[in-house]
């Protein structure tokens, strides 16, 4: 039986015309390919499960990332980043190394770091209308014309406190660097277990950005002063709107996500690219 491996390849005219001559280099080699196509809504074609695959190369950016970390769920497949255009965190391999990276993952000279995900359930009264697994983040937000959303917020079954403002994220440390940084929240190195809780635009400025250990359960709900038109996201692929009376749980996931690295590739390199810090004076 042949050896299968996946593709998932951003709607776009170059990753996809790499994507075609990937494949047919792939498949020159006796592998079986898997191909899925991303959207900014995760993927949204494929030709068939991807149970089976041994790892999937992702040929795109972050989001196309986000996309195939949706696709393979909990299977525990590895994945490469294969990234067009800015530096990203999670694709890290340039373009013009892909076939030259790909030989030596094809013959197991790789090594993949583990990275910690959130487990989301949301539910209706006895329903559960959703249950997802992220990777980087969990986001309560209002749309434009709402006015304030009121988050009300427990660990471990205990009240915390409501968050006023725009709304919140709870983020894994994979997630610290995505939209919790840009809303104030601290980067921690992804190899730390621990969950975020950043506030977004908080009415309250006490209401500051808090770390929790691993094994937190968080429970959040809309305060019954909360203004309509709330809405959950998932690592940025799906959106649900947000009830008074809905229960949102975050906690660990079970299994995390497998991410093949580069031989000498630093996470403080890409931060430091990423972010364009600089030691000398501006």
């Amino acid at each position: 039986m042949a050896r299968t491996v996946g593709l998932m390849v951003k709607d776009d005219e170059q990753a996809q015309r790499t994507a075609d001559a990937f494949s047919v280099w792939l498949v020159n080699r006796g592998l079986e390919v898997v191909r899925a196509l991303a959207s900014g809504y995760g993927p949204v074609a494929c030709c068939k499960a991807v149970k089976g695959v041994e790892v999937v190369f992702v040929l795109g950016g972050d989001g196309t990332f986000l996309s195939a970390a949706r696709w393979v769920g909990n299977l525990g497949v590895p994945l490469l980043g294969v990234k067009f255009g800015e530096v990203g965190f999670l694709a890290e391999v340039p373009e013009d190394r892909l076939y030259e990276i790909a030989d030596a993952v094809l013959q197991g000279f790789y090594t993949a770091e583990e990275r910690m995900c959130l487990k989301v359930s949301l539910h209706r009264g006895d329903e559960i209308l959703l249950e997802e697994r992220v990777l980087n983040d969990v986001v309560i937000a209002k749309s434009a014309m709402a006015r304030l959303a009121r988050v009300r917020t427990e660990i471990d079954g205990r009240y915390l406190t409501t968050y006023t403002g725009d709304g919140l994220i709870v983020a894994t440390p994979t997630g610290s660097t995505a939209y919790s940084m840009a809303a104030g929240g601290p980067v921690v190195h992804p190899f730390l277990e621990a969950i975020l809780l950043t506030p977004i635009c908080p009415f309250t400025l006490t209401n500051r950005p808090l770390i929790l250990p691993e094994a937190a359960r968080i429970t959040i709900r809309l305060d019954s002063r909360s203004s309509e038109n709330i809405m959950l996201t998932c690592d940025g692929q799906s959106g649900h709107d947000l009830q008074h009376g809905d229960s949102l749980c975050v906690e660990r996931a079970n299994t995390p996500l497998r991410l093949i690295t580069l031989p000498g590739q630093r996470y403080f390199d890409v931060l430091k690219a990423k972010l364009r810090w600089s030691g000398e004076r501006i």
